[in-house]
C-alpha cells in the first residue's frame, strides 16, 4: 500500500515505518517519504503500540516516530523497539524540541532526532545517518544537546602549564588546564573532536582546519576508536566528559 513506485536503485531501498497520530501529518509525510528515491514507506501507525506490532510485522530500518501518542508513547515505542528489534533505527520526527521530549527519547535508543519543520532533504540525510551507524541530529538539537552536556558536566579548572616537550603524542596536551589527552588522542584529533562538539559537519571541519574531508573523516575513525563512541552524540558527550569541548585551535 506504501511502496513506491518507480526504477529500481542499485542499492536496496531503505525500509522506513512512519508513526505519527495526525492522520493529516502521517499522510503528509508518507507521502513526502514517496517522492525521496532509495527510500521505501512500508507501513505507518496512529500511535506507539501499533509502531511496535508493525515493526515485528515488517523489520523496517528505519521509524520516524512522533513523541506524543496515545497508548503508547513515543519513547516508550522507542524504547520497545530498540529492546527487541535492534536492527531497527529510530529517528524522532516531532513538533517538540525542549528536554523533557529530547533526552528521555534519546535514552529510549533514538539515534536521530528532528523537527517538523525539517525538509525532505534532512529527513532523508538523517535517514541515510542512521543506516550508516551515526546520529541524525539536526543542528538545533545538537546545540540543545551541548548546552545540556555543558551545564550537566562542567569541565573543572586545572591550573595551567608549560606544554609538553615535542615528538611525544602521549602527553599531548588537554584544553585549559594543559592536561594529557585521554584514551591516546592525539592534538589533532581532540580538535578535530572539540569541532564535532560545536555541532560542525565534516565538511565544515575541513575549512575550518585547511584540509581535505577525506582526512577530516580518517580523525573521526580513530578518535571514535579510541575513545569507543559509536556516533557524533557520544562523541559530544565524551568531550563535555573530559573537558575537551573548548579546546584552542592549532596550526
Amino acid at each position: 500500500m506504501y511502496e513506491r513506485s518507480g526504477a529500481k536503485d542499485a542499492a536496496p531501498a531503505t525500509r522506513v515505518l512512519v508513526a505519527d497520530d495526525q492522520t493529516v501529518v502521517r499522510e503528509g509525510i508518507v507521502m513526502l517519504l514517496g517522492l525521496l528515491p532509495g527510500i521505501e514507506v512500508v507501513g505507518a501507525a496512529a500511535d506507539g503500540e501499533e509502531a511496535v506490532r508493525l515493526v515485528a510485522e515488517h523489520a523496517p530500518d528505519v521509524v520516524l516516530m512522533d513523541l506524543r501518542m496515545p497508548r503508547c508513547d513515543g519513547v516508550e515505542a522507542t524504547r520497545l523497539i530498540r529492546a527487541h528489534h535492534p536492527g531497527t533505527e529510530v529517528v524522532v520526527l516531532t513538533t517538540y524540541a525542549e528536554d523533557d521530549s529530547l533526552f528521555p527519547a534519546l535514552q529510549a535508543g533514538a539515534r536521530g532526532y528532528l523537527t517538523k519543520d525539517a525538509g525532505a532533504e534532512e529527513i532523508a540525510r538523517a535517514i541515510a545517518d542512521v543506516r550508516a551507524g551515526a546520529a541524525g541530529l539536526s543542528p538545533q538539537v545538537q546545540r540543545r544537546l551541548l548546552e545540556r552536556l555543558s551545564g550537566a558536566t562542567p569541565a573543572p579548572p586545572v591550573p595551567s602549564r608549560q606544554p609538553g616537550p615535542p615528538h611525544q603524542p602521549e602527553q599531548a596536551q588537554g584544553p585549559a588546564g594543559q592536561r594529557p589527552l585521554p584514551d591516546g588522542l592525539t592534538a589533532r584529533e581532540a580538535q578535530v573532536l572539540a569541532l564535532i562538539a560545536e555541532g560542525l559537519s565534516n565538511a565544515e571541519i575541513a575549512e575550518a582546519l585547511f584540509v581535505s574531508p577525506a582526512t577530516v573523516k580518517t580523525h573521526i575513525n580513530n578518535l571514535f576508536a579510541k575513545t569507543a563512541v559509536r556516533d557524533r552524540a557520544q562523541a559530544v558527550s565524551y568531550a563535555f566528559r573530559h573537558g575537551l569541548s573548548d579546546r584552542p585551535r592549532t596550526d
